[in-house]
This record gives structure tokens, sequence and C-alpha cells, in this order.
């Protein structure tokens, strides 16, 4: 074995094979590199100084790979809520979405398992397709990587166990159905600006921060990221409008998932990336409060 070791090994491999890569801590899912996403590579020079270094972790990028992961938890003995109700984890949806998908479970693809009990189920993104992460967006205990977002690599190690390719198939493209259940749907219709006076308007502005901000901090685990997207387009569209400023957007919804950080693998990175995400989409329907005429 080279002074890269297994780690550094599969590194270069996996650059060879197209993928973006860049190291993890050792034993972690954190990177080691500032701006991840721009630092990911497959420059075997590059890979060489970094798994020289340390026998980091490895990470694949999934954005500039082009890459889709389906990301199947395994529920540890949670019950399922409804409508998943029976569900063991994320396995047991995908099964249920197929099947009322008129479609096969999607398996036949190259697939990781993880330390924890889930798999991971690799895909090719369509062309001209751009997905983003989501989390519970397709059914519980399911999860997505896209732009914006990795995955820990096979051979990659934690103290609960090995990451480990467990299907070597090649990767298959996403499934036409599965592309569709992940493409947001279209934006509603501008509506109409509501008019208040100066005072009111303020109330009422505040009114709706502190309802967002609340339903953000009371999201339980599987719904948090939808939950905080959702806020986050709700306030973009003030922030379209006029109505808000886009800092005090950010630090209502930043102050409001702060006690998600940290919770099932979630990262600070990730709730500001979904804030931007949402602030952006809402912008493009603004809302406005308009306070030059009285409300009678």
């Amino acid at each position: 074995m080279s002074k890269l070791g297994r780690l550094g090994q599969a590194a270069l491999a996996a650059a060879e094979a197209g993928h973006y890569v860049f190291p993890l801590h050792p034993r972690t899912k954190f990177p080691a590199v500032e701006k991840w996403e721009q630092s990911a590579t497959r420059d075997p020079e590059q890979i060489r100084q970094w798994w020289s270094a340390r026998p980091y972790n490895l990470a694949l990028a999934c954005g500039p790979g082009g890459l889709v992961v389906v990301d199947l938890d395994d529920a540890h003995g949670e019950p399922a809520p409804e409508p998943w109700t029976g569900a063991t984890g994320g396995r047991d949806v995908l099964a249920r979405l197929a099947a009322k998908a008129g479609q096969p479970v999607p398996t036949g693809t190259y697939t990781v398992s993880t330390p924890t009990g889930g798999l991971h189920l690799y895909f090719r993104a369509p062309a001209g397709a751009k997905f983003r992460n989501t989390a519970g967006t397709l059914g519980w205990r399911i999860d997505t990587r896209a732009c914006g977002g990795y995955v820990v690599a096979a051979t990659s190690v934690r103290d609960e166990g090995y990451y480990r390719a467990v299907n070597r198939a090649p990767i298959a493209e996403l499934p036409e159905w599965l592309a569709r259940a992940l493409t947001p749907p279209p934006p509603p219709a501008p509506s109409a600006p509501i008019v208040l006076p100066t005072q009111r308007a303020s109330a009422y502005l505040r009114k709706i921060l502190e309802a967002e901000a609340d339903r953000v901090a009371a999201a339980v685990p599987g719904t948090r990221h939808a939950t905080l997207l959702a806020a986050a387009r709700t306030l973009g569209r003030l922030v379209g409008g006029g109505a808000l400023s886009a800092q005090e957007a950010r630090d209502t919804l930043t102050a409001a998932a702060a006690g998600h950080v940290g919770v099932e693998g979630t990262t600070r990175a990730e709730v500001d990336r979904t804030i931007a995400d949402g602030l952006a989409y809402g912008a493009q329907l603004p809302r406005r409060i308009d306070t030059t005429r009285s409300a009678r």
C-alpha cells in the first residue's frame, strides 16, 4: 500500500471515474477544506497532497459530478408517522413510492451501505436538470444530495463502522418518476399588494416573522429541511417586495434553526444553503405591503 493508504487510493480511483472529491476529517463526515464544493477536484496531484498528509475520509461533491444520491435512513425503532405507518425506514418508504408510481424499486444502481444501517443509491442527473438537496421531500427517512450537497464515499470509516459498496453496478440515470417528484412545483401567481397603515403594517410583518420562526424552531427531525425551506420562501417574498431586508430574514431564520445544527448530521452550512435557496426562490414572487394609503 502506498503512502496514500486505502482512502487516498479510493480518492484517486473516484476521480479517475469522473467524480469530484475532497477530504473529510478522519473518521467523520465533516469537510476538512474550506468551500468544499469549489475545492472538490479530479486533479491527482491535489488528491495526493491531501491524502498523503492524513488518512482523511472521502467525500464526493454531487453537483460538479452530476450526481443525485438518494439517502435511505433506517428508523432505528422510531415509529413511522402517517402516511408511512408500518415502515421501518427509507427503504420501505421508497418501495411504497415506487409501487404507487407503478415502477420497480430503483435498486439496480451503484449503492453504498452506511455505518448506521442506511443506503445511498447513486444516480446520474438527467442532462440539463439541476436538483438541490432535500430532506423528507420524497418521504419519511429519505433525503437526497445533489447540487450543494456531498456524500461520504465507500471506504470511509466512522466510529460506527465503514461505508461499503454493496452494489457495484454502473450508476444509473435518475428514474423519470423520481425526477418528477424532486422537481419543485411551479411558483404561484403573484399576489396583490397588502394595503395597511404604517403601524399595522409593522405589526403584521412582525407577526409573520414570529410565526415562521416558531414553525422552524418547533420542526421535528425529518421535517426540518422542508419547514425551513418553506419559511425562507415566505420571507423571501417579503424581501422581494421590499417589506423586509434580506439580512433580517436571514438572521431570523438562522436563529430559529440554531437548534437543528448537529442533529442527525445537519450542519450550519446546510442551514445557510437552505435559507439562501428559499429566499432566492421567494424573491421571484414579491409580496408587497403598501403603507402609502390608510386602510378603512
